[in-house]
């Protein structure tokens, strides 16, 4: 008979059991990931990052405020030479607090600011994204590993079909199409391609998840617990999210902290290619347009360089660490 609460221990004078003080705690698989966690300081670190830049994209208004900057500065001529150049700050002024980042060529436009909302748009587009593409894959999987015969052939065939699409020619081809349907009203086209934008890294990224899960499910719907559920008329959705998905939290927790990183990346790598959103400000858009002025105006390059840098190691190594602090293999 299992110990409830205490420890039962001979008394050595009368060969009597006897209760210690000493409590018998259980504790689940989430619990003691979480615990895993919170003994790593490389992902207790890397946590904190990921916060800050969170919060900088939540507060981005707020932030530009109290830097006395702004987005867009107005008239450029105010703050650019005749050769389209800041006339404050860097690359030809030294430092100045009104505009840490310098002015933007061309346009005026503070570029810290640029900075600031550019981590907003990037984490908007890869958490919508990574939600979107996980929440596909985890229905897509729960269906078709529960279910049997043509159905699950048929939602295997769909997963190998959208695997086999190329994703930068797809991307490539939805941008024109989106500039020729909605290139007569600007404020159209830039919802357009923010949430085209979404729509193409959550389409074609949950088929990895979604056969993961398959395999996962195809392991447990013949077990005890789930038979139980089937003889006793348990409906398939409540066998499905009740008593399956409950024991795949693990992959699903892996899978979005080890997504989000590729779509800050993804996002970053399609506004370099004029695919991303269109006028809003991106980490993206800032690396294009900064290319032309690297040998002349380097910080221009770099700031948005450095972000995406930064937040993707943080990411990874996180994502790393939920790895391995929900396999019940590892012991750290």
């Amino acid at each position: 008979m299992a110990l409830s609460a205490t420890e039962l221990a001979a008394d050595p004078a009368t060969d009597e059991p006897r209760q210690t003080s000493q409590e018998v705690a259980g504790r689940s698989p989430t619990r003691i990931a979480l615990d895993r966690l919170r003994k790593d300081k490389i992902a207790m670190a890397c946590l904190a990052v990921v916060v800050l830049f969170a919060l900088i994209a939540i507060f981005a208004g707020t932030l530009t405020n109290l830097a006395g900057v702004e987005l867009d500065a107005g008239d450029p001529s105010d703050d650019l030479d005749q050769f389209n150049f800041p006339l404050v700050g860097p690359p030809d002024n030294s430092f100045t607090w009104a505009a840490p980042f310098g002015i933007e060529p061309n346009s005026g436009d503070d570029l810290l600011a640029e900075w600031f909302y550019g981590a907003r748009t990037s984490l908007r587009v890869a958490t919508t994204a990574a939600v979107l593409a996980t929440l596909i894959g985890i229905v897509v999987g729960l269906v078709a590993g529960f279910s049997r015969g043509w159905l699950d052939k048929a939602i295997t065939f769909v997963i190998d079909i959208f695997l086999s699409l190329p994703f930068i020619l797809v991307a490539l081809s939805v941008s024109p199409i989106l500039v020729s349907r909605f290139g007569n009203s600007p404020e159209s086209l830039e919802r357009a391609q923010l949430w085209a934008l979404i729509g193409v890294l959550s389409v074609f990224t949950w088929m990895t998840l979604a056969r993961l899960i398959r395999g996962e499910v195809l392991s447990m719907r013949e077990r005890e617990f789930v038979q139980a559920a089937r003889v006793i008329g348990v409906p398939t959705r409540s066998i499905l999210f009740k008593e399956l998905l409950p024991n795949l939290i693990a992959p699903i927790v892996v899978s979005i902290s080890l997504g989000l990183p590729a779509f800050v990346a993804a996002e970053a790598g399609l506004a370099y290619l004029g695919i991303g959103v269109v006028g809003i400000p991106s980490w993206g858009q800032t690396v294009d347009k900064a290319v032309p002025f690297f040998d002349s105006y380097p910080l221009y390059l770099y700031a948005p360089v450095i972000g995406i840098t930064v937040l993707v190691i943080a990411l990874n190594l996180l994502g790393d660490a939920v790895r391995d602090a929900f396999d019940p293999k590892t012991r750290r």
